[in-house]
């Protein structure tokens, strides 16, 4: 039996989510986003166009879903929630990720977006799992429809087009050559391979060096110095194949219409005085013209705060704070400073609840004000009935999670997954209704998806700081590291890797974990099996409980130390600036400053950082190179002297670095200057 058929009547009409309305609308506008697509990419061609025809199937049971009267079940809704959750992840792969990123590099990638769309369909059709069609009055064509597109969601495999696997792998050579700075570059059959991925006129080729320096920046914190080295050999491809393919006239047609263009740009705002930052409204960043100021005391834009809350949100967008009612209250004297600016810098004032003083504008606010207030009313009200019917849907899935089948504690620990994906209020609701205690006995069940739900829940309840301690004193913590090292599917391993991070974000737990027999070391063993986001799990929850001293010494004798290093040099790992981050931290006990220095590579791999790491990767690398240096390392600060790159990158980084970077850089200057004059009054005396 599904748990939707199940649930008792009045539960048929309201859930904890976003309106259903507001959810349908939404489904329906972003599908049509997708739908109208034009000019799809020359890579991921199928898998792109299948993806936007299954866009288009599900938009047809949507706009069906919001022609009928029928109240829909709360097992639909959440199914609803997350295909909408779903088809925004949809939209960014192809949009922003396809279509606007960079050709070459999706090319090189192809495997790796191949596995996000075939991720994103199986989603989809663990979603459509609870979808109760049974119950919706659609047509009978939908139903068919979705029906074989959930058949087909189920086994979806791998497609990666050999057509483009066969441009990728000339392109590989062609990096090779390129990089080894052969004379064997065949620029007739670059010229082929790249205008089959889009690149034909100059134009494109300009641009796409831009994507790649653009990809360049975005990978330098994440994704390790080789892959940073190979977008930077893609660029240096793109260029080089520019000056051979195109004539000179044409590159300085080309130069000369970038400029144009770059100086359009500017002169389209050089009339635009900057506006502050403080009469910016937080939401939108527009001009304030209408400052209001909200139950939490910040002041947002009336039209701004208003579609926020008309939207389901009981929340300050600013702090998270639950607002304890809904009333506009307008913010006379920052609207007065606003408008004095605006007389000041000439720019027109459209308010015009401001702009005149007659009867007519007095009765029109009056009129608003009223509306504002029975607005704020309703919205109460609804807030009411969505936590209440909230309420009863939670304590009817802890039911079933006590007393149903294995099939329906399943539905039951997926159903509570998402909910408590949806909000704090939620995660204090499913806490109330006693869901921990049981979700913790599911963590030992053998059915993987159970185990998976299970975790997941909890890993979203966690979320809600007072759960934290609800899920430590119901004794969680000996299952979740037991799914932690032995999880029946990765996804549960890894979800056990993160509820750890958040169990531990409160000091009094990182004693308690970290004193388990178990967790560090099953926390670096998916530092090798899990994935790139498992290992960014498994490293964050390394790096808070090392934030203890005891946990540091355990840490470097489970071999933690080799491993990070080793995931510095990893460019599928993407976890560098993490990875730097624990080694930075072991580097305060003994034990791991002798481990960190056992390492041949470390120093050099740390010198490359500090000129292509980010920001933060560049702190902690220069921590990394003082501390060793400073802890008698004298063999550290003598490889540093004779390395070409070390010096510039050092004063380039005490130039432009951060405010903790530059002193960093600045005291290891002065540092290798002493060691440089020792060096030479040794010399001397010799």
């Amino acid at each position: 039996m599904d748990v939707a058929t199940a649930l008792p009547p009045s539960l048929m009409v309201s859930s904890g989510f976003l309106p259903i309305g507001s959810l349908l609308e939404a489904l329906i506008h972003i599908s049509n986003e997708i739908a109208s697509i034009e000019k799809l990419p020359l890579i991921q061609t199928k898998n792109i166009s299948t993806m936007i025809r299954r866009i288009k199937l599900l938009s047809s049971l949507f706009e069906e879903i919001q022609e009928s009267s029928t109240p829909l079940p709360p097992s639909s809704i959440l199914c609803l929630t997350e295909i909408f959750s779903v088809i925004r992840r949809v939209k960014l792969l192809i949009i922003h990720g396809c279509k606007e990123g960079s050709s070459l590099w999706n090319l090189v990638q192809i495997h790796s977006v191949s596995n996000q769309f075939q991720a994103l369909v199986k989603e989809i059709g663990r979603a459509l799992d609870i979808l109760p069609l049974s119950l919706l009055k659609i047509t009978a064509d939908t139903r068919e429809q979705v029906e074989l597109l959930h058949k087909q969601a189920k086994r979806m495999d791998l497609f990666v087009e050999s057509r483009d696997v066969q441009r990728r792998d000339e392109l590989f050579q062609a990096m090779a050559a390129n990089k080894e700075k052969k004379n064997s570059l065949d620029f007739g059959r670059l010229k082929e391979i790249l205008s089959g991925i889009g690149l034909t006129i100059l134009l494109d080729y300009d641009e796409e060096i831009s994507k790649l320096e653009t990809e360049a920046k975005k990978q330098a914190g994440t994704g390790g110095l080789i892959v940073v080295s190979n977008i930077n050999n893609l660029i240096s491809l793109v260029s080089l194949s520019k000056t051979m393919i195109f004539s000179p006239q044409e590159s300085t047609i080309s130069t000369n219409q970038q400029q144009l263009n770059l100086l359009n740009s500017k002169n389209d705002h050089s009339n635009n005085p900057d506006i502050p930052v403080e009469y910016r409204c937080p939401i939108s960043l527009d001009f304030m013209r209408d400052p209001v100021i909200i139950s939490s005391g910040h002041t947002y834009d009336r039209n701004s705060i208003s579609q926020w809350i008309n939207s389901g949100h009981n929340t300050c967008p600013k702090t998270g704070q639950r607002l304890i009612h809904m009333a506009l209250i307008p913010n006379y004297a920052l609207k007065g400073i606003v408008h004095q600016w605006c007389q000041d810098n000439n720019i027109p004032i459209t308010d015009e609840a401001t702009s005149s003083s007659s009867s007519s504008s007095q009765l029109e606010r009056s009129r608003s004000n009223r509306k504002s207030y029975e607005k704020a009313i309703d919205n109460i009200s609804a807030m009411k009935t969505a936590i209440d019917a909230a309420k009863m849907t939670a304590e009817f899935l802890v039911g079933k999670l006590a007393t149903g089948s294995q099939e329906i504690q399943r539905q039951a620990a997926y159903e509570l997954r998402l909910l408590a994906k949806t909000g704090m209020e939620n995660r204090r609701i499913i806490a109330e209704a006693g869901a921990i205690p049981f979700l913790v006995t599911l963590l030992n069940s053998h059915d993987p998806r159970i185990q998976e739900n299970a975790i997941t829940a909890l890993l979203n309840l966690s979320l809600f700081d007072n759960n934290k301690i609800l899920i430590m004193a119901a004794s969680a913590i000996n299952g979740i590291i037991e799914v932690l090292q032995s999880g029946r599917s990765m996804e549960a391993r890894e979800n056990a890797a993160a509820t750890v991070y958040s169990l531990s974000m409160i000091d009094d737990f990182k004693a308690t974990i970290g004193a388990h027999p178990k967790a560090i070391m099953a926390l670096v063993c998916l530092l090798t099996e899990g994935t790139t986001s498992g290992k960014r799990d498994a490293a964050t929850a390394l790096l808070n409980l090392a934030v203890y001293n005891v946990n540091r010494v355990n840490i470097v004798a489970s071999g933690a130390v080799p491993l990070l290093i080793d995931l510095l040099m990893d460019d599928k790992a993407g976890i560098t600036d993490e990875a730097l981050s624990v080694l930075s931290l072991l580097l305060g006990c003994s034990e791991g400053l002798t481990e960190i220095r056992k390492s041949r590579v470390l120093v050099p791999l740390l010198i490359d950082l500090l000129r292509f790491g980010s920001p933060k990767g560049k702190e902690n690398s220069i921590t990394l190179i003082l501390g060793l240096c400073k802890e008698g390392g004298q063999d550290v600060a003598r490889r540093l002297l004779i390395n070409p790159r070390s010096i510039p990158s050092l004063q380039s980084l005490a130039g432009d670095g951060s405010l903790k970077a530059r002193r960093k850089a600045e005291a290891l200057l002065r540092l290798l200057d002493r060691c440089c004059s020792q060096s030479f009054t040794h010399d001397d005396a010799e």
